[in-house]
């Protein structure tokens, strides 16, 4: 018994790494939208055609631009195939009609490490992913459901690294990183499923309706997260024609004020959750970690819209509202609708 309790500790461990792992990456990943770094390797998983990136443009031959640029079109071709095969007809012929794609950027080192650090720090949590479904198979037998959860993690991370390449073969093209943000988001809950699971249940007492407004809030914060990347593509419009940071938000106003105006359903919505829920648990440090997760999320939206888009506010609104998810979904899976020894 003590040999099953301590694999399945370091089992836990393993996983709340990993999360951690993920949340880190989806802060560095927000740096390099921020510091416009998407492109700073036009190719994958290479970078520029090398495991170690080149630090100046002189290692580069002189058609580097145009090389690159019919390696990934050659890369959106096969995949405007598959979209055609799956029925996204449309979608497969506006990638290959748009020519904007092929368009490379000038070389600038900086934006290349910094989009290559995000790639060794996505290799690492591959590596850790794997070190999970490995571990996850001890318990094929008495808990199989650690199993098959690990394994859809693996095969996530696979499919979220393999999207990545089409993030870039496609030049960032807004819905790719909208559907790239999704599966971080599947990530984070196969990953906090596994680390409650994993772990002594410490139940949060609430009524049996609570179960399906934490589900409310979840989907409304995701709607919400992608509003956001719909007014971040446009702010990266707007960026790339030089205008100063002081117009962005008004050049992006139609997607500005969706966002703005959704964040005060999440804060209602949420703030109703935190009430209800004291009512039945008192001040449950989830609870409390929720409405203050959601503050932070709306101050720090605020404050790109009041002082300029800063660029280092953006890559936290987006870790926030992320670590928020996980919060709720972590609620989720500990709330407790037995009526019994509800605080009154």
């Amino acid at each position: 018994m003590d040999e099953v309790n301590t694999a399945t500790t370091r089992f836990r461990k393993l996983c709340f790494l990993t999360l951690v792992a993920v949340y880190f990456l989806i802060l560095v990943g927000g740096i390099v939208r921020t510091t416009g770094s998407g492109m700073g390797c036009p190719d994958w998983p290479k970078c520029f055609g090398t495991w170690v990136p080149p630090t100046s443009v002189n290692q580069l031959p002189a058609n580097y631009k145009e090389t690159f640029a019919e390696f990934r079109d050659k890369k959106n071709i096969k995949f405007a195939q598959y979209l055609s095969i799956l029925g996204f007809e449309k979608t497969a012929q506006a990638i290959l009609a748009d020519e904007s794609i092929l368009v490379e950027a000038d070389f600038n080192p900086v934006k290349t490490w910094i989009e290559y650090a995000n790639r060794v720090v996505g290799v690492l949590i591959g590596f850790l992913i794997m070190g999970v479904f490995v571990m996850s198979l001890k318990f094929r037998t008495t808990r199989p459901a650690f199993f098959w959860i690990s394994l859809t993690t693996l095969l996530t991370v696979i499919v979220q690294g393999w999207f990545g390449s089409i993030v870039v073969s496609t030049n960032l093209t807004s819905w790719t990183i909208t559907l790239h943000m999704l599966l971080a988001f599947v990530l984070v809950g196969l990953l906090v499923w596994l680390y409650v699971n994993s772990g002594e249940q410490q139940p949060v007492i609430a009524t049996k309706g609570i179960k399906w407004m934490v589900v409310v809030c979840m989907v409304l914060l995701v709607v919400q997260v992608l509003f956001g990347t719909e007014v971040r593509a446009a702010i990266d419009r707007v960026s790339d024609l030089n205008m100063p940071r002081e117009i962005w938000i008004g050049q992006v106003w139609e997607e500005f004020i969706v966002h703005r105006t959704f964040s005060w359903v999440i804060l209602i919505t949420n703030g109703f959750l935190v009430v209800r829920l004291m009512k039945t648990s008192g001040r449950n440090p989830l609870t409390l970690s929720l409405i203050v997760l959601i503050l932070l999320t709306l101050f720090s939206g605020a404050g790109m819209a009041y002082f300029a888009v800063p660029a280092a506010l953006q890559p936290i609104h987006l870790l926030v509202a992320t670590v928020t998810f996980g919060v709720q979904f972590l609620l989720y899976l500990r709330l407790n609708t037995s009526p019994i020894n509800r605080v009154r």
